[in-house]
């Protein structure tokens, strides 16, 4: 599961239907019917087309009154489609870069004596860094169920639900079918 992240993505979007249909979201939110009839396509054709886009995260759905409108998740799509350059890559994401000893005390100052959280940091760069610190002892490649990730979690911090949604939505883990893997380090937001 390590790459296959990255390798969904390519299939998924190896579509030319699919990419028409990223390009009439990159303009706006469209229903299916707009969609199918912008592309001359059945409704089923183009519900099936979005359902491959929706499962790996680059379109998503939104309600409003009796209507679903399908969004375009740039910031995924630009993460994912960027990912490949970006493998082997041992200078990305600068921005939040901090130093080992400003890392040193950040971590200090969020854990006790016994190595557990206090709190969650509030402030994004030092939650990161918390989080980065808690993946490290993770095996890459290593495919972790809920429970064993939830017991691993819980040495930081009781609240595990918490911790391991952050790890999903930091990309430092994904998560599929209630099993967890450490993603490769450039997908991470850090």
């Amino acid at each position: 599961m390590q790459l296959n992240r990255i390798v969904r993505f390519h299939k998924a979007v190896g579509d030319k239907t699919r990419l028409r249909i990223i390009a009439l979201l990159k303009n706006s939110p469209l229903h299916g019917q707009a969609i199918a009839g912008k592309l001359g396509l059945t409704p089923p054709t183009i519900s099936h087309h979005l359902t491959k886009l929706k499962e790996i995260d680059i379109v998503y759905q939104r309600r409003d009154k009796n209507t679903i409108y399908f969004h375009l998740n740039e910031d995924k799509l630009n993460r994912l489609a960027s990912a490949i350059m970006k493998l082997g890559d041992d200078e990305m994401n600068n921005e939040l870069e901090v130093s080992d000893e400003e890392k040193y005390k950040i971590l200090n100052n969020f854990k006790d004596s016994e190595g557990k959280l206090r709190s969650i940091p509030a402030q994004l760069k030092k939650r990161l860094i918390i989080l980065e610190h808690m993946v490290e002892g993770l095996e890459p490649g290593k495919v972790y169920p809920e429970k064993e990730i939830n017991e691993y979690i819980k040495q930081f911090h009781d609240d595990f639900a918490t911790i391991r949604r952050e790890m999903i939505m930091h990309h430092f883990m994904s998560r599929e079918n209630g099993n967890y893997e450490l993603n490769p380090r450039e997908l991470w937001l850090i």
